[in-house]
């Protein structure tokens, strides 16, 4: 019988283990992450345009985004959490507008009125600024 629990053990934690990875690794994209909290509006080979909206005390699960911009259309208060355990708190005004590097986080509402924003996610080539052009003389 002691031989047959540690290969129980086994045998269940395996695929477990599976599964928990293939969910985390699925997990990352914002509108599969969050299709309740978030809408496309434009997508093409370029740049996404996505619609999000947070209740006060929702939370969004951890996603990744590219480099983006956030765009601010309400005030609120939130907090976001990083895979390695360290969280930030910030004051959000409507019209801020935000460069991010790519990232991977999760939030939550932690004001008392609904936040929405639009992240506009840039893409391939997109995603870093091109080089400045030399200055004619």
């Amino acid at each position: 019988m002691r031989i047959l629990t540690p290969l129980l053990r086994s045998a269940l934690f395996v695929p477990l283990l599976s599964v928990l990875m293939v969910k985390a690794s699925s997990a990352q994209d914002l509108v599969k992450v969050a299709p309740e909290h978030t809408k496309i509006l434009l997508e093409n080979d370029q740049v996404r345009v996505i619609e999000v909206w947070v209740k006060p005390g929702e939370k969004v699960g951890m996603h990744s985004h590219p480099a983006h911009i956030l765009y601010l259309l309400t005030p609120g208060k939130m907090k976001t959490s990083f895979p390695d355990g360290k969280t930030a708190e910030r004051e959000l005004k409507a019209g801020d507008t935000v460069w991010n590097e790519p990232v991977t986080h999760a939030n939550e509402n932690v004001g008392t009125a609904e936040i929405r924003a639009l992240v506009i996610e840039l893409k391939g080539s997109q995603a870093a600024p091109p080089p400045l052009a030399p200055e004619k003389k």
